[in-house]
């Protein structure tokens, strides 16, 4: 945990605290903002107040009271209900705006985690509760030097990987055949041969099987991938050493001469709607200017709706990308949520438009990250399908 900087934060942004609150583990957020082990029994309500100004202040229940002794700050304990309560209301006596992984509406619905009984509860002690969503963005979602090679070092593999991959499906289609799930285990022997971590093994699907975003190929219903098939790859992975961070890209392959024009067609709507949403982050930064998520999403997801696709781009443009493949910054989105948190320098993002019609999917993925007064797009950017 860097105090010092979270309480700069509060300060810039005019909040008297950041009130930490759990009990079995309902918010990992706090324990990978303050760096509280995530293994530890924790069946008690723990509260772990950082003010703008002064020292931190901790409460926790009498059997499980060493749960915050690696943090700083004076320590109070309770038993009983009325004593937590007592407790609670000195401890926040001098503050009103409090900080707490809460989200008006439930709109990012990723940070919303505080229960409504304690922001009841707070609020019934004139207490003025309001999203940590910018704060959590900060501390979650921005990396370090180390963290952005990692992210190059990913990149390098998988890129590389993914261009092997085209290769290796041609190969075996025209040589006995072959099948998404195969064409997975691939996948997944080769991040084990260039030491990359995934949460789950990449997406390969083709044709209508491409049409559904979060497909995922089956060992015990293997889909055969043959000549004249479109294939989609999104492939996601990082180094494995501490604190790396993802590399997420999508990529569209067909397996014969030349894809269909409604093929082409659909994916040039696409690849033009990735450019755009790319060009408005690019434009914002480059010229100083502050962008949030759902303006990317607004640039590329109207690229697609003039196109006469609206209705078959059914996700949002792009997500955070961290440790966590799905990460606490911005996402550009202003379909599922209309989300207003300023895309942070030292943050990174997807931007990866769809188009998912029956008999086929398209959907070209890049990463894109902001630094204080540059962005870039990481990786390969595609610009034509690929010819397997």
């Amino acid at each position: 945990m860097n105090l010092a900087a979270i309480q700069s934060a509060l300060r810039e942004r005019n909040i008297d605290a950041w009130l930490f609150y759990d009990h079995h583990h309902r918010d990992p957020i706090a324990y990978r903002v303050l760096g509280l082990p995530e293994n530890m029994m924790v069946t008690r309500r723990w509260f772990y107040l950082i003010p703008a100004e002064g020292e931190p202040v901790k409460l926790v229940h009498k059997i499980e009271a060493g749960h915050l002794d690696s943090l700083p700050g004076k320590k109070y304990q309770y038993s009983g209900w009325q004593e937590l309560f007592d407790q609670l209301k000195s401890m926040l006596s001098t503050h009103r705006d409090l900080a707490m992984q809460y989200s008006p509406n439930n709109s990012v619905f990723t940070i919303s985690l505080v229960d409504a009984g304690t922001v009841d509860l707070l609020r019934g002690l004139g207490k003025n509760v309001v999203s940590s969503a910018d704060l959590v963005a900060q501390f979650e979602s921005t990396w370090s030097e180390e963290q952005i090679k990692s992210h190059f070092a990913a990149r390098d593999a998988i890129d590389s990987i993914v261009a092997e991959a085209f290769k290796e499906i041609g190969r075996r289609v025209r040589n006995g055949g072959t099948s998404e799930h195969e064409i997975q285990r691939w996948y997944v022997e080769a991040f084990e041969r260039e030491n990359l971590l995934t949460d789950d093994p990449p997406i390969i699907a083709v044709n209508a099987n491409a049409g559904n975003p979060h497909y995922e190929p089956n060992a015990s219903h293997p889909v055969p991938i043959r000549e004249g098939d479109l294939v989609l790859m999104d492939v996601w992975g990082k180094k494995n050493t501490a604190g790396a961070v993802y590399y997420d890209i999508t990529w569209m392959g067909f397996v014969g001469a030349a894809p269909s024009d409604r093929m082409r067609e659909v994916f040039e709507i696409v690849r033009d709607a990735r450019d755009a949403g790319v060009k408005t982050v690019l434009d914002a930064v480059n010229s100083g200017q502050r962008i949030s998520g759902w303006q990317v999403d607004r640039a590329t997801r109207g690229h697609i709706q003039k196109a006469g696709y609206g209705q078959y781009f059914i996700h949002r443009t792009g997500h955070s990308i961290g440790t966590d493949v799905h990460s606490n910054g911005a996402n550009m989105d202003d379909l599922e949520i209309h989300d207003e948190r300023q895309i942070l320098p030292n943050s990174c993002f997807s931007i990866e438009p769809g188009i998912y019609l029956p008999e086929f999917g398209v959907r070209s993925e890049v990463n894109v990250l902001v630094r204080e007064k540059s962005a870039e797009v990481t990786g390969k950017i595609q610009r034509e399908i690929v010819t397997i």
